[in-house]
């Protein structure tokens, strides 16, 4: 197992599986260069249990691997998370296999050899994909957040463009106005765990949060000492 260095805290994170090591290198750090976190693990097993420990906003795994394979992990994972995209890699091109993949509840398929171009691609429109089927737009206060193009409108102001992890928070928040939104809660919901560096990550988001909503003086994000946090709006 290694870890990238640690990109900037809005970046997704990659769980990639994948038993062969050379290519797991090259994906790895093909994808750390365009920006991704990216966690690795070279088989299932250990795929499952770093998904379990660290979660991730997308997970590609291969399906031939030793010791667990991909589909299996994959049926683990669905009883652990239902949405989080999974993208199986494979030199199987059987209809059979396709089938499964999508049964077990793979959201893309990936026949190898592949270009990164198109993996990257597969991606990122996974996890846009993910985004819209979270919700479509919520009134906050004076603001519009319109989660199928990931902005946050004001009257007269140019839109803002929200990081994913901003537009899952600003959601979870919208759709509990004026209740305390545990922090271990929604660490779990937007990192899928709870850790410190989560934790410090989440009060960075809250100040961004924050100066976003500044323009609407009857909206409020309040920190709930010890709890969470609430938004209100007057």
């Amino acid at each position: 197992m290694s870890n990238s260095n640690r990109p900037a805290a809005d970046a997704a994170r990659i769980l990639l599986v994948e038993d062969d090591s050379t290519l797991s290198m090259i994906v790895s750090e093909t994808l750390q260069r365009d920006g991704f976190e990216v966690l690795t693990a070279g088989d299932g097993e250990e795929g499952l249990r770093m998904f379990t420990r660290h979660g991730a906003d997308i997970i590609v795994a291969d399906v031939m691997m030793p010791r667990m394979d991909g589909f299996e992990m994959g049926r683990k994972i669905r009883q652990i998370s239902r949405d989080v995209p999974l993208l199986f890699l494979t030199a199987k091109s059987g209809i059979d296999d396709i089938v499964e993949g999508f049964e077990l509840g793979g959201n893309d398929y990936l026949k190898k050899p592949f270009k990164m171009l198109e993996l990257i691609v597969r991606i990122k429109a996974l996890l846009r994909r993910n985004i819209r089927e979270d919700g479509c737009r919520f009134a906050i206060g004076k603001y519009t957040l319109d989660m199928s193009t990931q902005t946050l409108s004001y009257p007269d102001k140019e839109s803002v463009a929200l990081s994913l992890i901003e537009a899952k928070l600003l959601k979870e928040f919208a759709v509990n106005i004026g209740q305390t939104v545990d922090a271990s809660t929604v660490m779990r919901l937007i990192w899928q765990r709870d850790d410190p560096y989560s934790r410090n990550s989440l009060h960075g988001f809250i100040h961004k949060l924050r100066h976003y909503l500044r323009h609407d003086q009857s909206i409020s994000l309040l920190n709930q000492r010890g709890i969470g946090y609430m938004l209100t709006i007057k």
